[in-house]
């Protein structure tokens, strides 16, 4: 691990299996080329969120990509979480222009370019699949966070990325029916995807949370635009869980609380649900 502007950079284990076979087959100079795509594919995530004014704690490289921490104290809208998620593969659609580039230049190294224009090919494509915690899974996520209620947006896309990660487990197995082996190299990412997955579900009480602790944000920017409130119509016995559940991102919430007969009884702004919530 080392520690670069205050964000901690570190390997994952799967990252470091791969470098002690690459070192057994004797492709150190194709791991080093990878290493520098996916450390430079990160940098683009990490300046991405840096100039939307969110901490990067730290960073965690994969042979295929990364995944960084940050910390954004709700500040973090769905459309900056969709620019901090294509950040990375726009780099790699850079260098493969800049390898492009070289080759028209009459670079002599052409079986290098080559391989480094498919291997920045490969890391963005399979980091725009729509499967947390990859690129396209975060930039899937998000885009539903702007249609459905928050916490139903976390609860599906968990569980349509989990089924994608048992696919990919799935296809790596395939072999074995017909020439007796596995592609190593596609269980081993299934098996991170699937991890990760589950981790983040049992997560999501804690993400939730945290979602509501950072309302104030939506709050400041519904006063200072002046946008219109979203409502919310809920029967006085609605618990008040389901209530919350509600909840859009990046929109402010005035709850009407009708009694058994179907009239209005309270306009409740949603601040005063959520500290309800946690008075409780």
């Amino acid at each position: 691990m080392i520690r670069i502007a205050g964000i901690h950079f570190s390997l994952h284990p799967l990252f470091v299996i791969v470098m002690l076979l690459s070192v057994v087959t004797g492709q150190f100079l194709e791991l080093l080329t990878l290493f520098t795509i996916v450390l430079i594919h990160e940098l683009g995530h990490v300046c991405a969120a840096v100039l939307t004014g969110v901490t990067v704690k730290s960073v965690q490289l994969l042979p295929f990509g990364g995944v960084a921490v940050i910390e954004d104290h709700g500040k973090l809208s769905a459309y900056h979480e969709i620019g901090i998620a294509l950040a990375g593969p726009l780099q790699n659609g850079l260098m493969i222009l800049c390898a492009f580039v070289l080759q028209r230049a009459g670079y002599e190294n052409n079986a290098f370019l080559t391989y480094f224009i498919g291997a920045n090919m490969m890391i963005a494509l399979f980091n725009l699949l729509p499967i947390l915690p990859l690129d396209g899974g975060k930039v899937m996520q998000a885009v539903i966070t702007l249609l459905i209620p928050y916490y139903s947006a976390l609860l599906w896309c968990g569980r349509v990325s989990i089924a994608a990660s048992v696919l990919v487990i799935v296809y790596a197995l395939l072999p074995l029916g017909t020439t007796g082996g596995v592609r190593l190299n596609v269980l081993m990412i299934g098996a991170f995807l699937i991890y990760s997955n589950i981790t983040d579900h049992r997560n999501l009480p804690y993400r939730f949370v945290a979602f509501l602790m950072n309302r104030g944000a939506v709050y400041d920017r519904y006063m200072r635009t002046g946008a219109s409130a979203r409502p919310i119509v809920a029967l006085s016995a609605k618990p008040l869980d389901d209530i919350l559940r509600l909840f859009k991102r990046n929109q402010y919430h005035f709850i009407y609380v009708l009694n058994r007969e179907g009239n209005v009884v309270a306009v409740v702004p949603e601040q005063r649900l959520v500290s309800s919530y946690f008075r409780i």
